[in-house]
C-alpha cells in the first residue's frame, strides 16, 4: 500500500519522481554528438589557424610571387578547402563510430590526425615563414600520409576512404603548385 501510495505523490510531483528515479542506461545518442566535437574541432582549428596563417600575407608576399599558368585565382582556395575540409570530418566521423576495438581504428585515427598536423604546418611553413622550399618538405610527406590514411580507411570503411580521394587530389596538383612557385622564384 506504501507503494501505491508512493507513486501516486510521484504522479503529482513528476519532476521529483524523475530526479529521484534510477538514471536509465546511456544510450548511443550521446556518443555522436561527442564524436562529432571530437571531429569538427580538429578540423575547425586546422582551418581557422591556417587561414590567419595565409590571408595576411595573399595581398603581399604571395601576390608578389611569380606563378604558373595553371595557378587558380585566389577565391577559389576558400570554397574548395571548406568543402575538403568537410569531407574530411565526415570520413573520420564514420571511422570514429566503429566500435573502439575494430582493428585497425586507432592507426587510421592517428594516420589520419597526423596528416592533418601536417596540414596546417603547411600554411604555417608556405604562408607563415614565406618559404616554398619548406613547404615542399611538408607538403610530399602531407601527400604521402593522405594516401596513407586513404589506405586505412578503406579497410575500414570504403565510404569514408572514397570522401578523402578529392582531397589527395587537390593535394597533389598544390603540391605541383609549390613546386612551381618554388622553381619560378628560387
Amino acid at each position: 500500500m506504501t507503494q501505491v501510495r508512493g507513486l501516486a505523490k510521484a504522479a503529482r510531483l513528476p519532476h521529483l519522481a524523475r530526479m529521484s528515479a534510477p538514471s536509465a542506461p546511456r544510450t548511443h545518442t550521446a556518443a555522436p554528438w561527442r564524436n562529432a566535437l571530437i571531429v569538427i574541432v580538429p578540423v575547425v582549428v586546422a582551418s581557422i589557424v591556417g587561414s590567419a596563417v595565409t590571408v595576411p600575407q595573399i595581398p603581399g608576399w604571395y601576390a608578389g610571387l611569380a606563378k604558373p599558368v595553371f595557378n587558380p585565382p585566389n577565391w577559389v582556395f576558400g570554397p574548395v578547402w571548406t568543402l575538403l575540409f568537410a569531407m574530411m570530418a565526415y570520413a573520420v566521423y564514420r571511422i570514429l563510430r566503429l566500435p573502439a576495438v575494430t582493428p585497425g581504428r586507432v592507426r587510421a585515427l592517428a594516420v589520419y590526425h597526423v596528416q592533418l598536423a601536417l596540414n596546417l604546418l603547411w600554411s604555417c611553413v608556405f604562408f607563415g615563414l614565406n618559404s616554398p622550399v619548406g613547404g615542399i618538405l611538408v607538403i610530399v610527406p602531407l601527400l604521402a600520409l593522405i594516401l596513407t590514411t586513404i589506405a586505412q580507411f578503406r579497410l575500414l570503411d570504403r565510404l569514408s576512404a572514397g570522401l578523402l580521394w578529392p582531397y589527395a587530389a587537390w593535394v597533389s596538383f598544390a603540391t605541383l603548385l609549390n613546386v612551381s612557385i618554388w622553381w619560378l622564384n628560387k
